[in-house]
């Protein structure tokens, strides 16, 4: 039963989306609904509290909303989403209405959402804009878990439906189908707005939204090529702004190579752009203009697309490659199908359309009938009654991979934040040390501490998918690539403020680093500009690994070489390299470790944590049962050692002395750089093994940067997201350089990624 104007309880809602002015299709559908939803309710949006809009915005600046936002969500602030369920707590919202859609929300595959559902106390009803049929494990877990949270799911497809029960295990009870909406259009001739685009007389084929590579408009433009000799009066109108995400990225690149396809083609008369994003009125009129609409979508795998619902409830004839949406919407004789990338069928389809009227009408007529049931009013009643449904039914506690006894860890702990990393870093690359929180320019700069840096950037963005961090990526890659000298194959170290570099050749250790940080950047790419500069660079930087003699570079360079091979497994050089290195490296344990000393030097001294590291990793690359035992004990037994026993915290090998075999070990300088090679170790040995003695070395070791170490005093600067330099006997060193922040920075990190994976696992065993 669909909701009548006039007769509909009074009820609040409150929708989370993306929303007007920000450019995104799904803030506009957010907006259309809750526009729909007030005229229902009788009170215009924005102008009372019966609708209201939590949006989710991209920039810190926001965005010029409307009185009906209410609160503003940066998606990429993880306590944000917490702070917009204890705002819907505390109004007077009786359901709350998301839209989702896995790229609009921060975190792993979108799940920062998850924060704000499991803290929410008003039911839930969530739109899908996108049901995957072949997700990623964290796709198909954050799905879940956002169904699993919501009263009622909404689909407008059958197909996403089926989808949802059969692959994600969502009850069928709770998913309803209801179409996308679309504005409410009298049928009328074609030739009614022609003129006011200089059409009159002309056969108009339409294509409109925001324009990505994906809309297949260069097959589309192909067809048109094939039609002009029979048809020279065709006009073919490509209406949209290139999508806000695209061209930030790639900037127009794909629009210009549209052009000049037109020009090359010498279809300048037959095929026009409207580079803009326009209004509904102004988009109501092309639609009207339109004889035919066309989708060339290139993905089988879209379950919705408000802009063919648009076309269709307008009354078009339609012409569309068979996606998942289109087939459904087109059946029965709505609309005409054709092959993907198949510009000949495409123009056979358009030519028998275009070259007779009364088909054309006819499917005119069936496409206006179907969409009736799809025009705002229609959509907004049937939302109306299900979130009525939605009050009355108390809310599911299913939590999918989330433990709620784990909640409150995921709020205790901190957020990644990058602002004293941006704060040491100028157009050169990171600086070396700080005076308190002001960089310190007299020291220069290190390839150390900017390969480090890649390895920070780069997991920034794999955890958070933030772009943001993208500049600060390529800024410390440019400085690894000035650093590497192709004579030598070796990357030099230290550079002074002048930018020239004080040595000819850095050491091992800063080589191997590098090999770590473009490993680590090749596997996790942002774009594939980054991933084309990081492999060829990290294949020039290679060779030189296999004449090094030290112990920690050998291990530097297994990790970043593993790293490499999760991309590009086949190499067969890096493969061979990396065998070597490990097995070079677990020799010296196998010829100096006894039980009692299980460490494969005289003295254990600083980066220890990265040498039973590498073991692991290179243990499991290899499947060398042995070389992880050797890798596990040497680790077990350094965490042994630098655990102090009287209050149980982890208490590091000093730089004073560090810890000579049959010696003392030096207690004090502390560093942060050993906290944050444990944890990693430590999240190695937790993949390897999943045995939770390494989930509590972890925790352990970032304790002691939060005050729980030798002179009870935290390192870490929550306000800025520094950290300081180390511990002495009579307190911290208060300069927060980049070694100590990185080291920092990394632990955070691991510690984030390591409590979603438990949860991840939770969730699993809960399904």
């Amino acid at each position: 039963m669909i909701a009548q104007k006039g007769v509909v309880k009074p009820i609040q809602v409150s929708f989370i989306s993306t929303y007007p002015p920000r450019m995104c299709g799904i803030g506009t559908f957010a907006r259309d609904l809750a526009e729909g939803v007030s005229q229902f309710i009788g009170e215009p949006l924005g102008q009372g509290e019966a609708v209201r809009v939590v949006a989710l915005s991209n920039r810190p600046q926001g965005y010029n909303y409307g009185p009906e936002v209410q609160f503003e969500i940066q998606a990429q602030q993880r306590d944000d989403y917490k702070k917009a369920a204890d705002f819907l707590n505390l109004s007077d919202t009786d359901v709350v209405c998301l839209q989702h859609e896995y790229g609009i929300f921060g975190g792993e595959d979108g799940n920062y959402i998850l924060h704000l559902l499991d803290n929410l106390t008003r039911p839930v009803v969530t739109t899908l804009h996108t049901v995957l049929k072949e997700p990623t494990p964290g796709q198909h877990e954050t799905l879940k878990a956002v169904c699993n949270s919501s009263t009622f799911v909404v689909v407008m497809a059958q197909k996403a439906v089926e989808m949802l029960v059969d692959i994600y295990g969502i009850p069928r009870e709770k998913i309803l189908l209801i179409y996308h909406g679309a504005p409410d259009v009298p049928f009328l001739d074609p030739a009614y707005t022609k003129d006011q685009f200089q059409a009159a007389g002309r056969q108009v084929i339409l294509t409109f939204g925001l324009l990505s590579p994906n809309k297949g408009i260069e097959v589309a433009i192909e067809a048109v090529s094939q039609l002009v000799d029979k048809y020279p009066d065709v006009l073919y109108i490509v209406l949209g702004a290139t999508h806000p995400e695209v061209k930030r990225r790639y900037g127009e690149e794909y629009r210009l190579s549209l052009e000049r396809m037109v020009k090359h083609k010498g279809l300048g008369d037959n095929v026009i752009f409207y580079d803009r994003f326009v209004s509904l009125k102004q988009l109501i009129r092309f639609l009207v203009a339109a004889d035919i609409y066309l989708t060339p979508y290139h993905s089988k795998e879209q379950i919705t697309s408000g802009t063919l619902t648009y076309a269709l409830a307008c009354g078009k004839a339609i012409v569309s490659t068979p996606y998942w949406y289109a087939e459904e919407l087109l059946a029965d004789g709505r609309g005409v199908l054709v092959p993907f990338r198949d510009p000949e069928a495409m123009a056979a389809a358009l030519d028998r359309l275009l070259g007779n009227p009364a088909e054309r009408d006819a499917l005119r007529k069936r496409a206006y009938q179907f969409g009736r049931q799809m025009v705002w009013n229609q959509v907004a009643g049937a939302y109306l009654t299900l979130f009525q449904r939605a009050t009355q039914q108390r809310r599911r506690s299913t939590v999918g991979w989330r433990i709620r006894k784990q909640t409150d860890e995921w709020h205790s702990l901190p957020e990644v934040k990058l602002d004293h990393l941006r704060l040491l870093t100028d157009d050169t690359g990171i600086y070396q040390h700080a005076l308190f929180t002001v960089p310190d320019r007299r020291y220069g700069y290190t390839t150390d501490d900017n390969a480090r840096a890649v390895v920070v950037a780069v997991r920034n963005w794999e955890l958070f998918k933030d772009d943001d961090v993208i500049p600060l990526l390529k800024r410390y890659l440019s400085f690894v690539h000035y650093a590497f000298d192709k004579e030598s194959g070796r990357v030099r170290n230290f550079m002074a403020y002048d930018r020239r570099f004080i040595e000819k050749i850095g050491s091992e250790d800063s080589h191997g680093r590098t090999l770590w940080g473009l490993g680590e950047a090749v596997a996790a790419a942002p774009t594939k500009e980054i991933l084309g500069f990081t492999t060829q660079l990290f294949q020039l930087a290679l060779p030189a690994c296999t004449s090094f003699t030290a112990p920690r570079a050998w291990a530097y360079s297994i990790l970043g070489i593993i790293a490499y091979l999760k991309r590009f497994g086949g190499d067969r050089e890096a493969q061979r390299i990396g065998t070597e290195l490990s097995e070079r490296l677990w020799k010296t344990f196998l010829d100096n470790a006894t039980p009692d000393w299980p460490w494969n030097e005289e003295i254990v001294t600083y980066g220890n944590a990265r040498l039973p590291q590498a073991l692991i990793v290179a243990s499991n690359f290899l499947g060398n049962e042995r070389m992880r035992e050797t890798g596990l004990t040497a680790l077990r037994w350094l965490l042994d050692v630098q655990t102090n026993e009287q209050e149980g915290c982890l208490s590091i090998i000093g730089n004073n002395g560090w810890f000579p075999r049959g010696g003392t070990r030096a207690r004090f300088d502390q560093q942060p750089i050993e906290a944050a090679a444990l944890i990693d170790a430590c999240y190695e040995a937790y993949k390897a093994t999943q045995e939770p003695e390494w989930g509590d070395a972890i925790e352990l070791c970032f304790d002691w940067f939060l005050g729980q170490n030798d002179v009870h005093q935290a390192l870490v600067d929550l306000h800025t997201g520094g950290c300081r330099d180390g511990l002495h006997a009579a307190g911290v060193n208060q300069n927060q350089g980049s070694e100590s922040t990185l080291s920092w920075l990394l632990a955070l990190q691991r510690r984030h990624k390591l409590l979603h994976e438990r949860h991840f696992a939770s969730g699993k065993e809960k399904s």
